[in-house]
């Protein structure tokens, strides 16, 4: 028999699967079996794959504020008619275009070696000539905060530290700030330049772009990353004692205005239809790859669970809202604007959840609500355990896109991919489709399917007004 015609007829009792909670059981028996029967499909359905390989295909890069990002809109407007989603919006987004330009280095002295940079986002540009100076280096973030202005007056910062691999990615937040301050912090002591390691745990000359801290009225920097084999190239060169000069150009700058939208697509729900989980990803992606894995992999598992869910349950109680947030590159532009429009209704949002973290497989799903809703998510985990998905803990965070609305009250939950090579890749021209694995993807989407269906269909919410965790 075939595996569709199989699904189909575990399905025929839709009904009463869609009959509110008997006999104090949170979920019928027979929702339950559809459900996991259409996890059990997922796994074989390539719908999430497609959309991947359309947006990084027929878009590409999509660098917030670019022509592309236009074109990414369209896009994802498109496809959710496509799809069948009952309801699509867009609502505006607007930020200061970020644009990049020239981007070249080289040592000059003692012994002369081009260098492999890119500036991080929003940069501000180097004068036409460039900046030339002498390198001083730091191992990380705190000893540069912690130098005396003389070390850094008139040189080019390096900040060397090399970001660790982890399975959760834990390593990138101890990393990461070196991109996002050292450019202010070298400003503040009367340096002209700033140069780190990328922040990535790959050994390619490819370097990793990636969001700095610009506050108008705080004085800053030309900041660059330098790819991991040139960062090594320069330690190696500052070991030997010699002052090390160095001369690099940036095109980067602000380039105006710019109003982009947020792609909200909609499965409404039946009787507690004005109630929300929310799912998604973030359209937009840094202009180097084509953003197949940060984030057009996350448009495509999110767009897909709902697609599947709504084809083969019917809608179901709540409101399955998939938003596509603009501009979260360099600024949470999307998320910031969409709490803005939605604060009245910020109760009714009752549970989000993005997928921004690659296509690796999930190994975990991890919550953040109230403690009355746990048995909900107690139902879930039989339903995942079959993928290869043990529950983390309910302290869990999740993704950018998320945090206004988080902050605001409402419970997320986080479906914790292997991100072991995430950052192999993150941020780089290697973003690109050849490192997505279908299987791994279609793994994603019969994990989301199970975790929104049953969260789409309780009668229960998953409680507002949580604290946010720091």
């Amino acid at each position: 028999m075939k595996p569709g015609i199989l699904l189909a007829m575990m399905l025929v009792t839709v009904g009463s699967a869609h009959s509110h909670e008997a006999d104090g059981a949170l979920f019928a028996p027979a929702f339950l079996q559809q459900v996991s029967a259409l996890r059990d499909h997922a796994l074989t359905d390539g719908l999430a794959y497609e959309l991947t390989e359309s947006l990084t295909t027929e878009v590409g890069p999509r660098l917030a504020g670019s022509p592309a990002d236009a074109k990414a809109v369209a896009w994802g407007e498109a496809k959710f008619n496509a799809l069948g989603f009952d309801r699509v919006t867009l609502e505006p987004a607007s930020f200061q275009r970020w644009v990049r330009g020239e981007e070249t280095a080289e040592i000059l002295a003692p012994y002369p070696q081009p260098l492999v940079i890119t500036a991080l986002g929003k940069s501000m540009p180097t004068p036409p000539a460039g900046v030339t100076g002498e390198v001083v280096h730091f191992a990380s973030l705190a000893d540069l905060e912690a130098a005396d202005p003389d070390q850094v007056k008139g040189k080019i910062t390096f900040i060397s530290n090399r970001m660790s691999r982890h399975k959760d990615g834990s390593g990138y937040g101890q990393a990461v700030g070196a991109r996002g301050t050292a450019a202010q912090v070298t400003a503040a002591k009367g340096g002209i330049g700033t140069l780190i390691r990328s922040i990535g745990t790959d050994s390619d000359r490819l370097p990793h772009t990636g969001a700095m801290k610009h506050e108008h009225e705080v004085p800053t920097v030309p900041a660059a990353a330098l790819s991991n084999p040139d960062a090594d190239l320069l330690v190696n060169m500052l070991k030997r004692g010699q002052p090390v000069t160095i001369k690099y150009r940036l095109g980067s700058e602000f380039g105006g205005q710019y109003t982009s939208h947020n792609v909200i697509g909609d499965m409404l729900g039946t009787d507690q239809a004005d109630q929300y989980i929310v799912i998604g990803c973030h359209l937009d992606s840094w202009d180097l790859g084509t953003g197949a894995i940060d984030d057009a992999s996350g448009c495509g598992i999110t767009m897909a669970a709902a697609k599947l869910i709504k084809q083969h349950l019917g809608p179901l109680r709540k409101t399955i809202r998939v938003v596509l947030w603009a501009n979260e590159e360099y600024g949470l532009s999307g998320a910031k604007a969409y709490h803005a429009a939605h604060q009245a209704e910020m109760q009714q949002h009752i549970l989000g959840g993005e997928s921004d973290f690659g296509a690796g497989r999930i190994y975990a799903l991890g919550t953040r609500v109230a403690e009355s809703a746990l048995p909900i998510i107690e139902q879930m985990m039989p339903l995942l355990k079959p993928l290869g998905i043990e529950y983390a803990n309910n302290q869990s965070s999740s993704a950018p896109d998320l945090i206004p609305l988080r902050a605001a009250g409402m419970a997320v939950f986080s479906l914790k991919q292997d991100g072991t090579d995430y950052f192999d890749y993150h941020h780089t021209a290697n973003d690109t489709l050849d490192k997505v694995d279908p299987a791994a993807l279609a793994q994603n989407v019969a994990a989301w399917v199970v975790v929104v269906a049953l969260a789409a269909q309780t009668e229960h919410d998953f409680g507002f007004g949580l604290t946010d965790p720091k």
